[in-house]
């Protein structure tokens, strides 16, 4: 169960990115949030941006359409 859930259903890049961002600046370090998107684009997106950003990306799945993400926030 993550901590926080960001519903980015609708956006293209670079929203889903921003708000996730965002959101993670809300949480502390080791606490999660679960990204919900249906931009295709945002599956390479997230993988770089939490290489960039030192965050780990736990989880990735699709269903219907809708990609979860779902991300670690680093130190």
């Amino acid at each position: 169960m993550a901590d926080a859930t960001l519903d980015a259903k609708g956006l293209n890049c670079p929203l889903p990115i921003v708000k996730a961002k965002k959101s993670l600046k809300g949480l502390n370090s080791g606490e999660t949030l679960e990204v919900l998107s249906t931009d295709p684009g945002s599956i390479l997106d997230f993988e770089s941006f939490c290489k960039a950003t030192g965050n780990v990306l736990m989880e990735q799945s699709e269903n219907g359409g809708v990609f979860q993400f779902l991300i670690q926030k680093g130190a």
